[in-house]
This record gives C-alpha cells, sequence and structure tokens, in this order.
C-alpha cells in the first residue's frame, strides 16, 4: 500500500492560521510558529469579550434607566420593584431604549410603577 504524505493537509492548515494572523504586527502574520500563538491568544480574548458584552451592555442599560427615571422622583430599584408588582414584564434592553427614543411612553411606565408601590 502506498504512503500517505501530510504535506497538502500540512500547507492548508498553516494557510489558514496565517491568514486568521492577517493583519498582525510583524512576525506574528509572517511565520507560522509565531501567528499560531498569536491566533490563539486573540480567540481565548475574544470568547472572553463576548462574555464581557453581555455585561457592559446590561450595565449600560442599567445605568441609562436609572439616568432616565430620577428626574421624575425614583430611582432604578424602586423603579424596578414597581414594575414587577404592576405586572410589567419589559426587559432593561428595551426598557433603556424607550427612555431615549419615547419618553412620554417611559413617564407613563414611571407612573404604573409608582401606582403599584
Amino acid at each position: 500500500m502506498a504512503r500517505i504524505k501530510g504535506a497538502t493537509m500540512t500547507h492548508k492548515r498553516r494557510t489558514k492560521t496565517l491568514k486568521l494572523a492577517k493583519g498582525y504586527y510583524g512576525s506574528k502574520s509572517k511565520h507560522f510558529k509565531m501567528a499560531k500563538q498569536a491566533v490563539m491568544k486573540s480567540g481565548n480574548y475574544a470568547f472572553i469579550g463576548r462574555k464581557l458584552k453581555k455585561r457592559e451592555f446590561r450595565t449600560l442599560w442599567i445605568a441609562r434607566i436609572n439616568s432616565a427615571v430620577r428626574p421624575l422622583g425614583m430611582n432604578y430599584s424602586t423603579f424596578m420593584n414597581g414594575l414587577s408588582k404592576a405586572g410589567v414584564a419589559l426587559n432593561r434592553k428595551m426598557l433603556s431604549e424607550m427612555a431615549i427614543h419615547d419618553p412620554k411612553s417611559f413617564e407613563n411606565l414611571v407612573a404604573t410603577a409608582k401606582a403599584a408601590l
């Protein structure tokens, strides 16, 4: 039986890694050994970043809601408590978008939350 050589797959694998490392500084984009390490590290950063993104957006939404509710005589925690007692099931993302783009309906929500407390 003929011997199977691995040159084509090795070349393919190296090309794929170097393509992912395109644009990296210096030899990280040219040499396979350096590129492999850089791509692995950047993959880890990307994985962590996808988790952090969710936290950061939730923090942003809460800050937006809080700053929109304060002039109306409430704070964030009492507003959310009032909404839950009133049975309003809106997520923080939608509440923050309402606070920015539709202040009138947001004021109605605040009034609903105040009435429920």
